[in-house]
């Protein structure tokens, strides 16, 4: 598996709603990780998706994750489904497509970050993969209802082929270099102490 490339990259930021974030392992760990991915997209002009899972039963995304996703400037779009899979969704697969096309001799780079881990991330996780999409997953920007339900899952998906990484590594991979104009921001981010 190699490196992340900025150009060949997309964040898809999973559910990370009202009673669902009450309900994870450490919500505020993924805050912080969550809002951070969405920061380092703009830096390294990343597209990003974001998806809610039934907002009208489920709720909103959190407030301080909405708030960082809305700031972007860089192309983003949003969507509701009702399916776990978002791959199973036509809307999500035509988004994704419209933000990040596939490049022609490299496969493209998913970033997932989301809630819950052993629902829609690893459906989607396993999916993506199976579409021929390289999936990163920042373990640190993962959660769900129990702290072994989120380790299977997460060892599921890297054994279909996922790269468990984390939100600092994402950032260094798509700068790759000291020199790119914003890896002092992305060095002051990090200054702020570790997620949770």
């Amino acid at each position: 598996m190699e490196l992340l490339d900025a150009r060949r990259s997309v964040l898809v930021v999973i559910d990370y709603q009202g009673k669902l974030m009450d309900l994870v392992e450490n919500p505020a760990r993924i805050v912080v990780a969550a809002t951070r991915l969405l920061t380092l997209a703009q830096m390294c002009e990343v597209p990003v998706l974001l998806t809610e899972q039934y907002p009208k039963g489920i709720g909103p995304t959190h407030p301080k994750i909405r708030a960082a996703f809305d700031a972007l400037t860089t192309p983003k779009r949003s969507m509701d489904k009702m399916t776990f899979d978002c791959v199973a969704d036509p809307k999500f697969r035509a988004l994704l497509d419209e933000l990040r096309p596939r490049p022609r001799g490299a496969p493209r780079q998913v970033v997932v970050a989301g809630i819950e881990a052993h629902v829609c991330v690893m459906q989607t996780v396993i999916e993506l993969l199976r579409g021929g999409d390289q999936v990163h997953l920042p373990w640190d920007a993962v959660s769900g209802r129990g702290a072994e339900y989120v380790r299977h899952a997460l060892a599921r998906m890297a054994q279909a082929g996922a790269v468990v990484t984390n939100h600092e590594s994402v950032g260094f991979e798509w700068m790759r270099d000291k020199r790119h104009p914003r890896f002092r921001e992305m060095s002051e981010l990090f200054k702020q102490g570790q997620p949770g």
